[in-house]
C-alpha cells in the first residue's frame, strides 16, 4: 500500500505499508462522515452524491500518510494493546511538559520563546503556528494572567476522554496566586510536518482558546 502526501493520486508517495499490515492508527478519513453517516448512506445515496473516492491518514507509528480506503478493513478478532495510541498520548503529555518549560526558560531569557516563529512548528500544527508567532498577548498564554505566582503544577492526559478519533486531550493544572485554574490541550498529528509528529491545534482557557 502506497503512502501518499495528500488524499488522492495526484500527491506524490512517501511511503508504503506491507499489503498485510496489522494494528495501523487511522487519525482521518475523507470526504468526512460520522459513522453512523457511513452506516446509513446506501450505495445509491452515495452515488447520488457524486463523493470523490475516499481516503484516510494512517500511521503504523513510525510512517505516516494517507491510503486509499479501498485497501483498508477492519481486523476481526480479538483486540490488542494499542500501542501506538499509547505513544501518541504519551508524546502529547510531554509536548505539554516542555512547551511550559521552554516558556519558563524564555521569560527568564534563556531559551526562545515557543510561540516565537522560530520554534512555533516544534509546538503547534502548521496552520496556526505562524498566526501565533505574529500574536501580541494582552496575558501570558499559558496561564491566562498578567502576573503568575504559579504552584501545584501538573500535565496530564485528560482522564475522561484522552483520545477520540485521532484527537488527543491534554490538561495543565496549577494554582496561581492560591486560585486552581485548568487549561485543555487539544493535539493530534500534523501530516504537514515530517513524520507527522504530535502538535498542539487548540489551547481552551475556558472563556477564550487559542486560536
Amino acid at each position: 500500500m502506497n503512502l501518499r502526501m495528500g488524499p488522492s493520486t495526484d500527491y506524490p508517495i512517501i511511503g508504503s505499508f506491507s499489503s498485510d499490515a496489522m494494528g495501523l492508527t487511522k487519525t482521518t478519513c475523507v470526504p468526512f462522515m460520522t459513522e453512523g453517516q457511513g452506516i446509513m448512506l446506501s450505495q445509491a445515496e452515495r452515488s447520488f452524491l457524486d463523493l470523490p473516492p475516499r481516503w484516510c491518514l494512517m500511521s503504523n507509528g513510525q510512517s505516516h500518510g494517507w491510503v486509499a480506503a479501498r485497501f483498508l478493513m477492519e481486523a476481526t478478532g480479538q483486540a490488542t494493546p494499542d500501542q501506538t495510541s499509547n505513544r501518541m498520548l504519551a508524546d502529547a503529555v510531554s509536548l505539554v511538559r516542555r512547551l511550559y518549560a521552554r516558556h519558563e526558560q524564555s521569560m527568564r531569557g534563556e531559551a526562545l520563546a515557543p510561540f516565537g516563529a522560530s520554534r512555533a512548528l516544534d509546538f503547534f500544527m502548521a496552520d496556526i503556528a505562524n498566526d501565533l508567532a505574529q500574536t501580541q498577548w494582552q496575558a501570558d498564554p499559558l496561564y491566562n494572567a498578567q502576573d503568575t505566582d504559579i504552584s501545584n503544577f501538573r500535565v496530564m492526559s485528560d482522564p475522561d476522554q484522552p483520545m477520540l478519533r485521532g484527537m488527543i486531550t491534554v490538561r495543565a493544572e496549577f494554582t496561581n496566586f492560591g486560585q486552581p485554574q485548568t487549561v485543555t490541550f487539544n493535539l493530534r498529528a500534523d501530516p504537514v510536518q515530517p513524520d507527522a509528529p504530535v502538535r498542539i491545534m487548540r489551547i481552551n482557557h475556558g472563556e477564550w482558546s487559542i486560536p
